[in-house]
């Protein structure tokens, strides 16, 4: 069974790039004409970047009283990623992954899945600081546009949702046990619209504040844990404004500090809040677009795009697949 959804997983994974082909072909022909020594320093990077992402996860486990070796979550966080974009499922399936190697290995999924609602929000956190340095730069440019303001604030819901949760789960188990069955009879009620089947138990809601609390409770016995996710979330935007740099000077394309804080705030937030998963086609198009109100050449504006796009998703999403296969060897489980 497990050999056959990893060979499922696979499936998606090149189905995925067989349909965005003439996307990766034209992101390989554009870094074919950048300047190889900065973008293999932007390739570097990137293995840095995702450093600090298994880091945080390093340090979040520790504080909801999981230990994990820091390479082994380099390995399950890459192929959560790869999961979430061949087979989109609002996160639910990267996270599955972190919820099975867990269970495999006689810890707590509850404890795991309370770990990865605190990484989003730590990495939202993180990037906020540079988003909102990024809204100040559109903002004195006139560039501040409509779409911008909505996205933004499409994630400060989002990570409001989140925190809010978490804030109940250390009030009290009864609080946040009503709230999540609160939103599984919305959530159910949504659904009759398309099945009368019930699509979330209200039952398993209430069993899973129950566990998750106790993952929380470790929250308030070393609160000093959590400044470090925090560090590493801004280490992690502070690695991605590198890149984006970098990815300028391979091309020869004058920049500015401004553009380049706006321009890397607005190609995550296009790649969080996006129909479309890790904004694919989205954040290609809306970041050309504000590129070149930003004063940047169209046609350079779209081979800055393309070429980060290639260092900050394509490539992190081969090496994902590499974990994901890795994970599914037998010398793993």
């Amino acid at each position: 069974m497990r050999k056959f959804i990893i060979a499922i997983a696979i499936l998606f994974g090149i189905v995925f790039i067989a349909g965005h082909f003439s996307e990766v072909e034209r992101v390989w022909n554009t870094l074919q004409r950048g300047d190889w020594r900065y973008l293999l320093l932007s390739f570097i990077l990137v293995f840095a970047w995702l450093g600090t992402i298994a880091g945080s996860y390093k340090k979040i486990f520790h504080a909801v009283g999981i230990d994990e070796k820091l390479t082994r979550l380099g390995i399950l966080s890459a192929a959560a990623t790869f999961i979430n974009t061949v087979a989109p499922s609002a996160g639910i399936g990267g996270m599955t992954i972190f919820i099975t190697d867990a269970q495999q290995n006689g810890k707590s999924g509850a404890r795991t899945m309370v770990a990865g609602a605190l990484y989003v929000i730590y990495d939202y956190l993180g990037f906020f600081f540079l988003l909102g340095l990024g809204l100040i730069v559109l903002f004195r440019r006139n560039n501040l546009n409509l779409t911008q303001i909505i996205a933004s604030a499409i994630l400060l819901l989002i990570c409001g949702g989140m925190s809010f949760l978490l804030y109940l789960g250390l009030k009290s188990e009864e609080a946040l046990s009503d709230a999540l069955a609160w939103l599984a009879k919305k959530g159910n009620r949504f659904f009759h619209i398309f099945s009368k089947k019930d699509r979330f138990s209200v039952q398993n809601a209430r069993n899973f504040a129950h566990d998750a609390v106790e993952g929380i409770a470790e929250l308030r016995r070393t609160p000093t844990d959590l400044i470090y996710p925090l560090l590493l979330a801004l280490s992690n935007k502070s690695i991605l404004f590198l890149i984006f740099f970098l990815i300028f000077r391979a091309f020869q394309v004058p920049i500015s500090i401004g553009t380049l804080v706006a321009g890397t705030s607005l190609a995550y937030l296009f790649r969080i809040v996006s129909p479309t998963p890790s904004g694919v086609g989205v954040v290609e198009g809306l970041l050309t677009l504000a590129l070149r109100s930003m004063y940047v050449p169209g046609n350079d504006a779209l081979v800055i795009t393309l070429a980060y796009r290639g260092v900050t998703f394509w490539f992190p999403l081969l090496i994902g697949g590499i974990a994901f296969r890795w994970l599914g060897s037998p010398s793993t489980s």
